[in-house]
């Protein structure tokens, strides 16, 4: 048996999609434990794309099955829309393969309208809020005023509270002078599509626990990246959940010593959607590089993702936080044919060097990187399945980036495709 965390180092999108369907061939059970569908994973089989937002990306596993923690909110309008996406594409999907935590909280349609309206009113300060509603949900739920997806087993009590939900943000809504929400038709369409969803309800830690008994591997799931972490992040450019490791435990119902390995999905550089700092940002000819050669655009939204050069400060920093064990380093083969390769090693706030992202918003926004520059490599390395094929200098990158983040690096992917991984270590195996 073992457990095994996936976790985000940098802002997200650092390909986690085709790593947990790679690690799910061990896995018995994968869970999802924070956010929602404002994340994207994109998964390539055989040269079928797959793109999930909120499913767990083992679902396309034929023999495993996943779970939607009670950290997670759920759009149950998107979470009915993906299942049949995936079943367009022949993939099964019934209440063995799938659970859906009785204890997550819903995301209304009401959510969605309160995101957009204050993500507008920020105006040049814009939070780069994916606008699906997350963040007004999870407020309700620390405001002891949401719908969780048990409350779909009552009908009356279900209404009622909507009814309260809805006379609440209609306050705000009314006050900013936009147009007050009836709750009515959105619960008419709300309940119907539960009744859909109530096949896949159950308690996710005692689901966890069971399989945690017979000895399974269970591999969890997280969204976004470490530095969008409501706590740890770069805030308020935030999202509005936990992305740590620790997060895993609260957001699925198992404790923290039922850990057995943490790993951390690493971008060979750095990308970042919406705003906020970005220390290693480049918005010369290297950047539109990396976006154009890493196809950077999210799987959910589409936007363009702001490109620059591998922040290795930011990644240790991402270790100590979530204890990570090892790395598994993704699109390294976007870096093929530059000839010189930047790693951020340091920053400098007005003259002050120092190895660490600081809480402060305005410090962040003061950084300027300090580079080291190594050689890049000749021709693709598009494919390579073992690292003593991988140029001298390619070898040379990856060693340099395991001793600034001070953390080994266990896995190498060289191309979207499931099989095009360098497998040095696989967390299953460690004990």
């Amino acid at each position: 048996m073992s457990n095994v965390i996936i976790v985000g180092t940098q802002w997200g999108d650092e390909g986690k999609g085709k790593i947990v369907d790679w690690l799910s061939e061990k896995a018995d059970l994968v869970v999802r434990f924070q956010g929602g569908h404002n994340a994207g994973h994109t998964l390539v089989i055989d040269g079928n794309v797959f793109k999930l937002s909120l499913l767990p990306s083992g679902i396309v596993r034929e023999n495993t099955v996943v779970l939607i923690g009670n950290g997670v909110v759920i759009d149950p309008f998107h979470l009915i829309k993906e299942i049949k996406q995936l079943e367009e594409k022949n993939i099964n999907i019934n209440p063995d393969n799938l659970i859906v935590s009785d204890s997550a909280f819903l995301i209304l349609p009401i959510h969605q309208i309160v995101d957009e309206i204050r993500e507008k009113n920020n105006g040049s300060k814009k939070i780069g809020t994916t606008g699906r509603g997350i963040g007004p949900a999870y407020e309700d739920k620390v405001g002891r005023r949401g719908l969780r997806i048990c409350d779909f087993l009552n009908k009356d009590e279900f209404e009622s509270n909507m009814k309260k939900i809805y006379d609440f943000h209609n306050i705000w809504l009314c006050a900013m002078g936009e147009e007050k929400q009836d709750y009515q038709d959105a619960f008419n369409k709300l309940w119907n599509i539960g009744k859909t969803i109530i096949k896949f309800i159950q308690p996710s830690w005692l689901i966890i626990n069971n399989f945690k008994t017979s000895k399974a591997n269970i591999l969890f799931e997280g969204a976004q990246g470490t530095f969008l972490d409501v706590d740890h992040g770069t805030y308020p450019y935030v999202t509005s959940s936990n992305t740590i490791a620790s997060q895993a435990g609260i957001g699925s119902g198992i404790g923290p010593t039922a850990m057995n390995y943490a790993l951390g999905i690493t971008k060979a550089y750095t990308t970042r959607v919406g705003s906020g700092p970005f220390p290693t940002e480049d918005n010369g000819d290297d950047g539109n590089k990396l976006g154009t050669r890493g196809h950077e655009f999210g799987t959910v939204t589409g936007r363009q993702r702001r490109c620059g050069w591998f922040d290795a400060i930011l990644v240790k920093q991402a270790v100590a936080l979530s204890s990570i064990n090892g790395i598994a380093f993704t699109k390294l083969d976007v870096l093929d044919g530059f000839k010189e390769i930047k790693i951020c090693v340091g920053y400098e706030i007005e003259s002050k060097k120092i190895d660490y992202l600081p809480s402060s918003s305005v410090q962040q926004e003061k950084i300027k990187p300090i580079y080291e520059v190594m050689k890049g490599w000749k021709g693709s390395i598009a494919g390579i399945q073992n690292i003593e094929d991988l140029p001298y200098e390619a070898k040379l990158y990856i060693q340099r980036v395991e001793e600034l983040v001070q953390c080994k690096i266990i896995l190498i992917s060289t191309s979207p495709e499931r099989a095009d991984t360098i497998v040095l270590e696989n967390p299953f195996d460690v004990n």
